[in-house]
């Protein structure tokens, strides 16, 4: 069994397992190389060669526990017909959310669409040495939800939400071809889901229930009935980490970096803890950035601990450093 299946599974905390969120991308020169010659990202994430070689790039350079597929959560919406487009330091957007497209999708368009991501998954798993996990993932429904009406401002939020019954469809729509893309991938080979619902800050606390912690529960427990650990990352939830651990029970949770590490010591119990350092701190001096190293695998040693950031590398980032890091993390004894 590969460290991190044996973390997340066995609650081992012998060892500790270190993969990066966006550890394939944007840092990398290699990545840069490839881009420059793909402009369209959307593109590049349905070519299962390119997407392969990207995927298996940083563990050609550092000694990480798993490699995640080069993918992205929107080619969900994508493949339920919706026109996503990523714009160069702005990120991506849904023109014109089409609801009537988007509810009428059919399963066998929807897998036919994404079948390039699971041709993906099978050609990395062939690659991918046998110590180490392949982690896939998904979008949790609110994010997709936030995307798929451009929202990012609390009072944007406010406008939206009053229109429940259209909420409640499009959350039912999603979590059904959520499921349907991670059985998918799962056949395809994957170790691990990853759930990212990186907008769950967003969720005033009287609604979290409905638009946090059921559709989170919901796919942990498809997880589950399908033999595969699963993680979360519900960014942003600050306090509500500990209720969202008691409703959701996930096999990890994912911290951000504005998360207190003591504090989730103390109050996450029975449930592996992934992340936490603040990714700008990768663009500090080395002594800073393997001081704070130090202090998550301190303030973790006694837990089932994956080392990891509290949210993706930026694309100012050194590679050296990253290196730096997972050497730090290799070295620890238990």
């Amino acid at each position: 069994m590969s460290k991190l299946l044996n973390c997340l599974v066995n609650k081992d905390s012998s060892c500790v397992p270190v993969w990066f969120m966006r550890q394939a991308g944007r840092y990398l020169p290699e990545f840069k190389q490839i881009r420059s010659q793909n402009p369209n990202f959307l593109k590049l994430c349905f070519n299962s060669d390119l997407a392969t070689q990207i995927t298996l790039q940083p563990l050609k350079r550092f000694n990480l526990d798993a490699a995640i597929i080069f993918s992205d959560i929107l080619v969900i919406p994508h493949a339920l017909k919706q026109s996503i487009v990523f714009k160069e330091k702005v990120g991506p957007k849904c023109l014109n959310f089409d609801i009537d497209k988007f509810i009428t999708t059919k399963e066998k368009d929807f897998i036919s669409t994404l079948t390039p991501i699971y041709k993906t998954i099978q050609e990395t798993k062939k690659k991918l040495n046998k110590d180490k996990s392949l982690i896939a993932f998904v979008g949790a429904p609110w994010t997709l939800l936030i995307y798929l009406y451009n929202l990012k401002e609390k009072s944007e939020l406010k406008i939206k939400i009053k229109n429940k019954e259209e909420i409640k469809l499009i959350l039912e729509k999603l979590d059904k071809f959520l499921k349907l893309h991670i059985i998918k991938q799962i056949e395809a080979g994957a170790d691990v889901i990853q759930i990212f619902d990186s907008w769950a800050g967003l969720i005033q606390d009287e609604d979290l229930e409905k638009y946090c912690y059921i559709p989170n529960k919901s796919l942990v427990n498809f997880c589950k009935e399908n033999n595969i650990p699963s993680i979360c990352f519900p960014k942003g939830l600050n306090e509500n980490y500990k209720k969202f651990i008691e409703k959701v029970r996930p096999d990890a949770i994912s911290i951000d970096y504005k998360i207190d590490p003591l504090w989730a010591r103390e109050n996450f119990k029975g449930i592996c803890i992934q992340g936490g350092m603040n990714p700008e701190l990768l663009l500090k001096s080395e002594n800073m950035v393997l001081e704070e190293t130090e202090k998550y695998l301190e303030i973790f040693k006694n837990k089932p601990y994956i080392f990891n950031l509290g949210h993706g590398i930026l694309p100012e980032t050194n590679p050296e450093i990253v290196k730096k890091i997972v050497d730090k993390v290799k070295l620890i004894k238990r």
